[in-house]
């Protein structure tokens, strides 16, 4: 084996090493792995454009504020002009006891997420995710910027 190869090799495993790791300190926290697999599962669903689907899977603050009708209309407006999903990269995930522009209290997470399109390279995605009452992780809040 040549040189190179042993030196791609090398660098290969050590990053994989420094990726595993990495997950590893994200996994630490159960609260923070049960809120971003919300948030990914409510944007696999946006993804492929799924209203209903998407609407159905969010949480009851998000159900009040708005209609499957609008939210179809909203998500169209929002998605739409952007074009497919290219990637997506989780930036931070931040809890707290309060919603943004609310009284209430309860378990809120806020996640942001640096998205492409494929006719907008740049895009910042910010996700609320509330733990209902029944201990289930849902997203309550979506924008792009």
């Amino acid at each position: 084996m040549s040189r190179f190869a042993l030196t791609a090799r090398f660098a290969l495993g050590l990053f994989l090493v420094v990726l595993l790791a990495s997950g590893v300190a994200y996994a630490q926290d159960p609260r923070a792995s049960l809120a971003q697999k919300a948030a990914l599962q409510f944007l696999a669903l946006t993804d492929k454009n799924d209203a209903k689907a998407s609407w159905e899977a969010a949480g009851k603050q998000f159900q009040k504020a708005i209609t499957p009708e609008r939210w179809k209309e909203a998500l169209n407006d929002l998605r739409g002009p952007l074009g497919p999903t290219v990637g997506r990269t989780l930036l931070s995930t931040r809890f707290t006891d309060k919603f943004p522009g609310s009284s209430a209290t309860g378990e809120y997470a806020l996640l942001e997420f640096r998205a492409s399109f494929a006719k907008r390279t740049r895009a910042r995605e910010t996700l609320t995710v509330e733990r209902e009452a029944d201990g289930v992780w849902r997203v309550i809040g979506y924008s792009i910027r």
